[in-house]
Parts: structure tokens; C-alpha cells; sequence
């Protein structure tokens, strides 16, 4: 039995939300009010932290640098001032938390890069099985 506590944080929680994790270079689509106009600011950077697990709670810390200066924000992950978020490249690392990037200038602050395709990401398991046997078949037809 749930308690009132949980009815009411599974209320606002976000369900089209990528897997981001440690390392993911992201771009972050945010709404800015000014005034009686709302608009959308990107902030794109590599995710440096993820915390408070996947409740209502948590949030990303996001790094980039510009112009030379270190540039980090932290977004609640189920807020309402977030539009979207995009993952644009993976990074492979052995750490939950990348905060040793805070220092690290040139070659040190980049990371490798992991095997990320968002086309086939976004794909259901049976759509990718169903690909991989139509293109198998189109292989051994071309062969004969």
C-alpha cells in the first residue's frame, strides 16, 4: 500500500526522460520567463554527477567550458522549467561522479568515447531484431 507521500511524487514524475548518466555529453532545453514571454535556453555540456536516485528529487550537474572559464549547472530532473533533455554523445568512465574534470585541462578533460547511436537507442529491442534479420537476409540474397 502506498503512502500519500508516494501517490503524490509519482504525480510529477517525467516519463520521457533519457537515460543520462556520468560522462553523457547533453544538451538541455530549459524555459526562461521574461516578463510576460517565456523562450528556451540550451545549456549543453557532459553530465559530471547524477544524484538523489530517480525520485522527484534528483538531478544532473552539468560542465562545459566557455571561454576558457567552467561553466556548471545543476538541473532538477522532474522540474517543469525543463523542456527536454537530449543525449548527444556517451563517454566511457569508471566513476559515478567526474568532479576530477574540474581541474583537468586539455587532453586530461576528454573523455573516450562509448558506442552511442540515439537512432537505435530510441528503438524497441523487437524493432532491432526484426532490422537485423530483414538485413541478414538482404545480405545472403545479394551474395547469390
Amino acid at each position: 500500500m502506498a503512502t500519500k507521500f508516494d501517490t503524490f511524487n509519482k504525480a510529477y514524475l517525467k516519463q520521457d526522460l533519457p537515460d543520462i548518466r556520468p560522462g553523457d555529453t547533453v544538451r538541455v532545453f530549459q524555459k526562461i520567463r521574461e516578463g510576460d514571454k517565456e523562450k528556451i535556453q540550451v545549456f549543453e555540456g557532459v553530465v559530471i554527477a547524477r544524484k538523489h536516485g530517480k525520485g522527484v528529487s534528483s538531478t544532473i550537474t552539468v560542465r562545459r567550458v566557455i571561454s576558457g572559464i567552467g561553466i556548471e549547472k545543476i538541473y532538477p530532473l522532474h522540474s517543469p522549467v525543463i523542456e527536454k533533455i537530449e543525449v548527444l554523445k556517451r563517454g566511457k568512465t569508471r566513476r559515478a561522479k567526474l568532479y576530477y574534470l574540474r581541474q583537468a585541462k586539455g587532453r586530461r578533460a576528454k573523455l573516450k568515447r562509448k558506442e552511442f547511436i540515439a537512432a537505435i537507442a530510441e528503438k524497441e529491442p523487437d524493432e532491432k531484431a526484426e532490422e537485423n534479420d530483414s538485413q541478414e537476409s538482404e545480405a545472403i540474397t545479394e551474395e547469390k
